[in-house]
């Protein structure tokens, strides 16, 4: 008699079927129009209906079928009960059949921590810009991210009326990444993607030192995250606070999970007065044995001085860290605290 898939390959899978229900329910507010558009900190932090449904669902389907686990969700949401049309029961059989690496076999579902951003991309959703927008959920063992499940539910949108609307992205450290096509950013260029809606000095300093060919300014950490894997960009530059645990657990997990065909440039974290800021800097270098930042970007040393970074592939790991760099650590940034 087979064994029982692991704790975490039930989750993964629990998590697929999840967020292409979703990815539905973001489709469906959508298409209701009316959007229940509200602000929380400023103009650009919004909140929508969307946002609101899909984290229900999310952390409600999620909770009765993992009632041990820890749920974070983005939004602050007041307790009610969740009808009963947003539960998502189902688990993708894919994934099901699929080998847990052996370092996470005996992981016990108290042991691990599920960060959620229902909606990545609220400002750009309600702006129309739908490619921009991503359903994220990211799980966390350890302090370190390890696996993650994203869902576009626009993606193809404007690929005609035949093409299949949305697409659901997943990736377990250890076992790999799946649901989209790799591709390589083209030959000499060096393109960066960077925020849309919260540029400042810094940001564009950062991005100027680094001498692009191209700057892509979009909406979500997810979707940015995707542009890197798909070689539409090799730099995602976010040189500011703002990003959370919740935007950047799942699609850091994806791009690690690519191993060995891509390297990945990872920013350390530096926690300032809240624990859930984020400053972080990816890159992707396609079919490279031992390129760094450096070669690629030549001036980030003159003007970046907030990062550490680290290229990391499965097979190995080096640093480059700029000089007077702010006190960084690297462990233990997805607890809960």
């Amino acid at each position: 008699m087979a064994s029982s898939p692991a704790v975490l390959i039930r989750l993964v899978a629990s998590a697929y079927s999840i967020a292409q229900k979703a990815g539905m329910i973001v489709r469906s507010v959508m298409a209701g129009g009316d959007l229940g558009i509200v602000e929380k900190t400023s103009s650009v932090d919004l909140q929508t209906k969307a946002d609101r449904l899909v984290q229900m669902s999310i952390c409600s389907s999620l909770a009765q079928k993992f009632p041990k686990l820890t749920i974070i969700g983005e939004e602050d949401l007041p307790v009610q009960e969740v009808d009963q049309e947003l539960i998502e029961d189902g688990q993708w059989e894919e994934i099901l059949k699929k080998p847990c690496p052996i370092q996470y076999s005996a992981i016990k579902e108290e042991d691990l921590v599920v960060w959620v951003d229902p909606l990545d991309g609220t400002k750009e959703y309600t702006e129309g810009l739908l490619d921009n927008v991503t359903v994220l959920i990211g799980i966390a063992y350890e302090g370190k991210a390890i696996a993650g499940v994203i869902n576009q539910p626009y993606y193809n949108y404007q690929a005609g009326a035949d093409a299949v609307l949305g697409r659901t992205i997943w990736g377990v450290l250890g076992l790999g990444a799946f649901g989209f096509q790799l591709n390589e950013v083209p030959d000499g260029k060096h393109i960066i993607t960077t925020t849309r809606s919260h540029s400042n000095k810094l940001v564009n300093d950062c991005i100027s030192a680094m001498n692009p060919d191209n700057v892509l300014r979009v909406g979500g950490a997810g979707n940015k995250i995707i542009q890197l894997i798909e070689g539409k960009a090799s730099a995602y530059v976010f040189a500011s606070p703002g990003c959370k645990k919740w935007d950047t657990c799942a699609p850091e997990v994806i791009l690690c999970a690519v191993g060995d065909l891509v390297q990945v440039l990872l920013v350390l974290y530096h926690f300032g007065h809240s624990s859930k800021l984020l400053y972080r800097i990816f890159e992707s270098v396609h079919n490279s044995t031992n390129s760094t930042l450096m070669p690629h970007f030549p001036h980030i040393t003159s003007t970046i001085c907030h990062f550490a970074f680290c290229s990391i592939r499965r097979s190995n790991t080096y640093e480059v860290v700029p000089q007077n760099c702010f006190n960084l650590h690297f462990s233990n940034h997805w607890q809960t605290d």
